[in-house]
């Protein structure tokens, strides 16, 4: 029995430094913790975006593969060898369902001509069709992420997390005369404002662990990175005073969340200090910004999973690529640009290296799966309690399908049942799924985008 009782929202504070806390056993009444704890224990959103389609007959479970089309909702168990580009996730299958017959119409030319990938963007998370523009007078839709954030946003010390590993623009025009902000944000706040990503660790870090009013006047700001002070440092008197209250448990869960952002911090101060390793004849990554992809999205990764254990936000959006990106991933093995090899127009060696990409991304994926399902929060891990959709607004990236779109879906919460391939009928729309989150963290709606009801 923990000898006192915290605040939800308690946390350590000093002058330019605020550390959101755990959930401890001490945030729950004592006698009442076993009925209280999941109630306790939040619920999670995610959206991990991969870009410019995938692979479909690597993705979809094999034993489905030649399955006549479904006129009513099927539900199957996984099948014992998942296929490949879901090979890097297989050991944490009983964690996840894999969704099939899901479609974004608004994601199609409807009389637009060219701007798939510009489309797939807009449309993934708002289900609404976008005006063809590149000039000021762009128009989406709401994203269900940001329905989210202004419904129950205000429960956390920020409303939402917008992340990405690759910047982009939100001028000019990107795709057949589409705005760049259609492709290179998932998230829109109002139709005509999309939310840019933050690409910086240590930009995301600051603003998950620095003082909420972030200091903007670059002396003060340089003289802090020249002191290079942990923001952990800033707090250790009060994390010192607060350890000696707790009870057991609390005391090793405080331990391991305050190593946890202690390894953030370092991993990016190192990654900020490494010396440049890229292949000169590739385009060097924006400054600040790790060279290595795999060291970036880990540290992405991590700051997700470490801001939903100190429920600084409930709410992340994650791009890996952005729609039409021509980045290169030697890590993957493959040296040649990810957009351009997705027109492979049926050429077996460009698909194949496609492939690799696909399943270098789902690798990348499964580092988040370890720290959510590794962490524990409440009655479970912090998995438990999350939606986490990974998947893209194209399926075949050479035709720009935007039906029988690749979605994965992990966690426990509420009504979902990890572990199973469910195939929806044809033209099923993607916003439906939305819905059925929005109800799974409190902020119900009647509609989003083109829904048609829940699923």
């Amino acid at each position: 029995m923990s000898p006192i009782h915290l605040s939800r929202r308690t946390v350590l504070k000093s002058v330019g430094a605020t550390i959101a806390l755990p959930f401890l056993d001490a945030m729950v009444p004592a006698f009442a913790r076993t009925a209280q704890v999941r109630a306790a224990s939040p619920t999670r959103m995610a959206f991990v975006y991969a870009p410019n389609g995938i692979i479909m007959d690597s993705w979809k479970p094999t034993d489905q593969l030649n399955q006549a089309v479904p006129l009513q909702t099927e539900t199957f168990a996984l099948p014992k060898e998942l296929p490949r580009i879901l090979k890097p996730v297989a050991a944490y299958r009983d964690q996840f369902s894999i969704l099939s017959g899901l479609t974004h119409n608004g994601g199609r030319a409807l009389g637009d001509g060219g701007g798939d990938h510009a489309r797939a963007g807009a449309s993934y998370l708002t289900g609404v069709h976008p005006k063809k523009t590149y000039g000021a007078d762009i128009r989406a839709g709401v994203s269900v992420d940001q329905i989210a954030a202004q419904l129950v946003g205000n429960r956390t010390r920020l409303a939402s997390l917008e992340l990405g590993c690759e910047q982009g623009l939100f001028g000019g025009n990107c795709d057949s005369g589409y705005s760049c902000a259609y492709s290179n944000t998932i998230s829109w706040r109002t139709p005509a404002s999309p939310m840019p990503l933050e690409v910086s660790p240590r930009a995301a870090f600051e603003r998950l662990f620095g003082p909420s009013n972030i200091d903007s006047d670059p002396i003060r700001r340089a003289r802090r990175a020249r002191y290079e002070q942990s923001v952990l440092d800033l707090v250790l008197d009060q994390a010192r005073t607060l350890q000696t209250t707790l009870g057991t448990t609390d005391r090793r869960k405080l331990d391991e969340y305050l190593y946890s952002v202690r390894d953030v911090e370092k991993r990016i101060f190192q990654a900020e200090q490494s010396p440049n390793l890229a292949d000169p004849d590739l385009p060097l990554p924006a400054p600040g910004v790790p060279q290595s992809f795999i060291e970036h999205a880990s540290l992405m990764f991590d700051l997700m999973a470490v801001a939903f254990q100190a429920d600084v936000t409930r709410i992340v959006t994650f791009m890996i690529g952005l729609e039409l990106s021509f980045k290169v991933y030697p890590e993957s093995g493959v040296s040649e640009a990810h957009h351009g090899l997705t027109h492979h127009r049926g050429d077996m060696e460009k698909i194949e290296k496609i492939r690799q990409i696909n399943e270098f991304h789902l690798k990348q994926f499964a580092h988040l799966l370890d720290r959510l399902s590794t962490t524990a929060d409440g009655d479970g891990t912090l998995l438990d309690h999350s939606m986490i959709v990974y998947g893209s607004g194209i399926s075949d990236g050479n035709r720009h399908l935007h039906h029988d779109l690749p979605t994965l879906v992990a966690g426990r919460v509420g009504q979902i049942t990890p572990g199973q391939h469910i195939s929806y009928p044809p033209e099923t729309p993607m916003t439906n799924l939305f819905l059925t989150m929005l109800d799974q963290m409190g902020a119900s709606m009647e509609q989003v985008g083109d829904s048609t009801g829940r699923l």
